[in-house]
């Protein structure tokens, strides 16, 4: 199998190589480009940080756990890549100017990811670089070269780069579906293809369990799934609408969602990862399912020219196990309009780059002081996402008041046992769990209760 793609302006081809291998080995390996790091070979560290163009998009991503189907027909950037006209890009000489390397491990990788952030108009750096890890400068210096460094949103290459791919001239060499229709068609053939959108999950069996993952599929052509659509009551949100896209769509629509979603990883694993994809394999940490059964999300399966649709909740059974039949796959996710009252929280040991201990999502609706309606869902407390049923029964009907709250204490364990590992033991999640609850109370009443706005 050839796969065929631009680095750093020049077109290359792997001849007979595995579309599964990961991009970090052959740039290193073949390609002789060690800028790019290999550090925790998970995407956690930030190393190993390149970015990938196409038509529409420009992406820092973790070349360690990109799949080399994942980046056929694209455009490559490494830090040896970025410079301007002959010289270092702004990005590179701040770093120097301002001490911002000491081993220099963890550089090209910080780098990419400016350089990446100043195209896309991200000038949260602390967001920028929550998935770049450093242990030797301390970040004071390289946030300092992150704000200083001349901003350079449209580099030469990056123009050069989607000329070439615009011009058709690197057209993919793998037989991968290009839309939803041919994704059910491949199904309906050989139902037990393994479909790979992001890898943030595949890429770890591949290079920590070294697992045989065949037969698969790549799902990065499917674009008629990458799409957000508004209608009068909802939004359809596309199986392969990434975190970051979602994240920065959410920020007006579903706010407290997309802050949720900000603290999703880290940006190199949100422009991968999609929303499809955390739901389908049904982690029951996943952050996404509470937030979206809160919301009383619906989602679009199909299998062949058939689909059926159900509430978000109903798909999780049971620990590792869906609803999802043999040759189905997930298409589209429907959230409903009308969510001013969804609040999402998410406790973790840090802020971020974890996986949560709990995740809390609350829509609740109060008329005249009485709770009317309510949904809660949490992830982290049971085998699968969950509602709390009996905390939600008890409250409607009664003052919305924090009385009413702690009178629900005891119904607590009739809806969750969770379970006590590294994260967070069974007492500490019930009793964050209750407090969530009493934190939504305290944020609709007025109360200022983000960690980020609170001061001694």
């Amino acid at each position: 199998m050839n796969i065929r793609f631009l680095l750093n302006g020049e077109t290359i081809t792997f001849e007979k190589a595995r579309p599964e291998e990961t991009l970090l080995d052959r740039l290193r390996e073949d390609r002789g480009l060690c800028g790019t790091k290999e550090g925790c070979n998970e995407g956690d560290c930030g190393a190993c940080t390149v970015i990938v163009i196409d038509e529409n998009s420009v992406k820092p991503l973790n070349a360690c756990i990109l799949l080399l189907g994942q980046v056929d027909g694209k455009a490559v950037r490494t830090v040896e890549g970025v410079g301007l006209g002959g010289k270092m890009h702004p990005v590179q000489e701040s770093i120097v100017e301002n001490h911002g390397s000491q081993c220099g491990f963890c550089t090209p990788g910080i780098v990419t990811s400016l350089v990446a952030a100043q195209i896309n108009d991200e000038s949260n750096h602390d967001v920028a670089l929550a998935g770049n890890l450093c242990r030797c400068t301390g970040y004071a210096s390289i946030i300092r070269a992150a704000q200083t460094a001349k901003k350079v949103t449209s580099p030469e290459w990056l123009i050069s780069d989607r000329d070439t791919l615009a011009s058709h001239a690197l057209p993919s060499s793998l037989e991968q579906p290009k839309s939803a229709d041919d994704v059910a068609a491949l199904l309906t053939k050989a139902p037990q293809t393994r479909l790979i959108a992001g890898a943030t999950d595949i890429g770890l069996w591949l290079t920590k369990g070294f697992r045989d993952i065949s037969p698969y599929a790549f799902l990065n052509q499917v674009n008629d799934l990458t799409n957000i659509e508004e209608t009068d009551v909802d939004y359809k949100i596309g199986a392969m609408v990434n975190i970051e896209d979602l994240r920065r769509w959410a920020v007006t629509v579903l706010p407290s969602y997309a802050e949720l979603l900000r603290r999703y990883a880290s940006i190199q694993i949100r422009y991968a990862a999609t929303i499809g994809g955390n739901i389908a394999n049904g982690s029951p940490i996943g952050d996404n399912p509470p937030a979206l059964i809160a919301a009383d999300a619906r989602i679009q399966l199909r299998s062949g020219e058939n689909r059926r649709i159900l509430r978000l909740e109903a798909f999780f059974i049971e620990y590792g196990k869906q609803d999802l039949k043999e040759g189905e796959f997930l298409e589209t996710i429907i959230v409903p309009k009308g969510l001013s009252n969804l609040r999402c929280y998410k406790i973790s040991k840090r802020f971020d780059q974890d996986i949560s201990a709990v995740c809390g999502c609350f829509n609740i609706l109060v008329h005249s002081g009485m709770v009317v309606s309510a949904r809660i869902a949490f992830g982290g407390m049971a085998g699968i996402p969950k509602r709390a049923t009996h905390i939600e029964g008890a409250l409607i009907g009664q003052n919305w008041s924090l009385a009413t709250i702690k009178s629900c204490q005891q119904l607590w364990d009739k809806d969750f046992a969770p379970l006590s590992d590294m994260r967070a033991s069974s007492a500490y999640r019930l009793k964050s769990a209750q407090n969530l609850l009493q934190r939504y109370y305290l944020e609709s009443t007025g109360v200022a209760c983000s960690v980020l706005e609170i001061s001694a």
